[in-house]
C-alpha cells in the first residue's frame, strides 16, 4: 500500500505542475491572443504585402521586388529620407543636451524643487496634437511669439513653417518641447551616482567641470546611451507634427519618411509600396541601432562590469 502511494506521488506532482502551467497560460491568454492578432499577424502580413501590388479593393498581386525597384528611382523617397535624417541628427543631440542640462538643475537640493520638476515634465503629458497647434500659433509670421521675440532685438520676422529654409529648424525647436521623459530618466541616473565618488574627486582637487566630465558622465553613460537609442528610433518616426502643421510643405521641406509612407498607404491606397517603405525604415533603424550598440563598447561604462 505504501509502495503504491510512493509511486503515485510523482504522478500527482506532475499533474499539479501541469494544472499550474495551464492556469498560467489561461491568465496570459488574452495578451497572447492580442499579440498574435494585433502585432504578429500585421507584421508578417505587411512583409507579404511588400512584394505585392495591393489597393485595398482588389486581391494582392505578387510583383516580386518591383516596389523596392520603384523606391530606388523615387525622387521623393530620397527627399523624405534626407529630411528625416536631418531632423534626427540635429534634434536628438539637442534633446539629449537640453534634457541633461535640465536634469542637472533639477537635481539640486533646493526648496520647492519638486514643483519645478513637475512644471518641466508637464509638457510631456500634453497631447501632441495640442502641442503642435500651440506651436503653429507661436510660429505665425504676423502675431507669433517667436517673431515677437525677434522684434525685441530688432531682427526681421521669419516665415518659419512657410519658409523652406526655416521649416526643418522650426520642427527641431518644436521637438525640444517634449524632452521631459528624457529629463526624468537623466534625473534618476544622476541620483544613482555615488556621492562618495564626487566627494573623493573633490578632495583630490577636481573642480565642478572635472567632476562632471570624469565622474558624472561615465557613471551616467548607460543612461545617455539608452536615451540616444530611444531618441533615434523615435525621431525616424516623426509624423504627427509634420502632418498637422505643414503636411509636408513648403516645397517638401518637411516631408518626413513616415508622412510619405502614410500618403502612399492611406491617401493613394498603395499598400504594397507603403509596406515596402515600412520595412526599409525598419532596416534603417536596425542599422543605426546596431551601430550604436557596437560603438557603445568604447564609451559606455557599466558599474561592476569586468575590465
Amino acid at each position: 500500500m505504501a509502495t503504491a502511494r510512493a509511486l503515485n506521488q510523482p504522478r500527482r506532482r506532475e499533474r499539479i505542475r501541469w494544472r499550474q502551467h495551464l492556469r498560467g497560460y489561461a491568465f496570459i491568454s488574452p495578451w497572447i491572443v492580442g499579440f498574435l492578432v494585433f502585432s504578429a499577424y500585421p507584421v508578417f502580413y505587411s512583409a507579404f504585402l511588400a512584394f505585392t501590388d495591393y489597393d485595398l479593393l482588389s486581391a494582392p498581386e505578387f510583383v516580386g521586388s518591383r516596389n523596392f525597384t520603384k523606391m530606388a528611382g523615387d525622387r521623393l523617397f530620397y527627399t523624405a529620407l534626407g529630411n528625416t535624417a536631418y531632423f534626427t541628427f540635429i534634434s536628438v543631440p539637442l534633446q539629449l543636451a537640453l534634457a541633461l542640462g535640465m536634469a542637472l538643475l533639477l537635481n539640486l537640493k533646493l526648496r520647492g524643487i519638486n514643483l519645478f520638476r513637475t512644471t518641466f515634465y508637464l509638457p510631456t503629458v500634453v497631447p501632441q496634437v495640442a502641442s503642435v497647434i500651440l506651436f503653429v500659433y507661436m510660429y505665425n509670421p504676423e502675431f507669433g511669439v517667436f517673431n515677437a521675440i525677434l522684434g525685441w532685438f530688432g531682427l526681421p520676422k521669419l516665415g518659419w513653417l512657410a519658409n523652406p529654409t526655416m521649416a526643418k529648424p522650426a520642427f527641431v525647436i518644436m521637438s525640444l518641447w517634449h524632452v521631459g521623459a528624457q529629463m526624468v530618466i537623466f534625473l534618476a541616473g544622476l541620483q544613482a551616482v555615488p556621492t562618495a565618488l564626487q566627494e573623493a574627486a573633490s578632495i583630490d582637487g577636481a573642480g565642478v567641470l572635472r567632476r562632471f566630465w570624469h565622474v558624472t558622465v561615465p557613471m551616467l553613460s548607460p543612461v545617455i546611451f539608452f536615451n540616444l537609442v530611444i531618441g533615434i528610433i523615435g525621431s525616424f518616426q516623426v509624423f504627427t507634427s509634420a502632418y498637422i502643421a505643414t503636411d509636408g510643405g513648403p516645397k517638401h521641406a518637411t516631408l518626413f519618411y513616415v508622412l510619405w509612407l502614410y500618403r502612399h498607404a492611406f491617401e493613394n491606397f498603395r499598400m504594397g509600396y507603403a509596406s515596402a517603405l515600412g520595412w526599409v525604415l525598419l532596416g534603417i533603424i536596425l542599422i543605426f541601432t546596431a551601430i550604436n550598440f557596437a560603438g557603445s563598447r568604447r564609451w559606455v561604462y557599466y558599474e561592476g562590469a569586468g575590465a
